[in-house]
């Protein structure tokens, strides 16, 4: 019951909330990405849902769109803006996302959504993260986020989908809101972000 009725009609009127209390900070967050960015503001990909259903992530764009010669996209470290930095520090990036959860796309939490061409490399056993919505924040990400291997994130997921409670979801959220005060677990070793998955991580596992 709470999975299927509760948890879809928590979420939106809390997203709703927080769009309204946090509007102030939106509202300045899109101007110093415009101005930053120099117009381009949010960042929208698709991504694989409940069912592996895909969907368009909304975020705020944190980095440039320049290019190499050869018209490359440069390093992440050379396209990140000094504003997108601290939107990403401060975890401000993610809160686009409340729309997403307010078309019912997503859930506040749940595991994050990954890019789609990581379907085919998922065991049987990881593809059960999909068995739920995707969350803005996981039980992944308060244990660990970008700093833990693929083959652990992945776990963390696969736990959260047999045991989602009322219970788990408001110590998540505590401990999310402890994370995002704090600024930990932001990036992996020597990265940005975390690194793709891909086959060698796979192998690796």
């Amino acid at each position: 019951m709470y999975l299927n009725l509760i948890k879809p009609v928590a979420d939106f009127f809390v997203a709703l909330f927080a769009m309204l209390l946090l509007s102030p900070l939106i509202f300045f967050a899109t101007l110093a990405l415009a101005i930053a960015n120099k117009g381009s503001v949010f960042f929208l990909q698709n991504r694989p849902k409940k069912n592996e259903r895909i969907f368009n992530i909304i975020k705020f764009k944190t980095m440039t769109d320049e290019r190499d010669d050869q018209g490359n996209l440069l390093p992440d470290e050379k396209r990140l803006t000094a504003v997108g930095a601290l939107v990403r520090k401060t975890s401000i990036d993610e809160l686009p996302q409340l729309i997403n959860v307010l078309k019912g796309d997503m859930s506040l939490i749940g595991p994050r959504p990954l890019l789609p061409e990581y379907l085919p490399l998922y065991s049987d056993r990881q593809k059960k993260r999909h068995d739920v919505k995707p969350g803005i924040t996981g039980w992944a990400q308060v244990n660990g986020r970008n700093t833990i291997s693929w083959d652990k994130k992945f776990e963390y997921d696969v736990w959260y989908t047999e045991n989602v409670s009322i219970t788990l979801d408001v110590k998540i959220l505590y401990l999310t809101v402890l994370k995002v005060l704090k600024s930990e677990d932001i990036a992996a070793d020597n990265h940005i972000s975390m690194p793709k998955f891909s086959d060698e991580f796979k192998n690796q596992n």
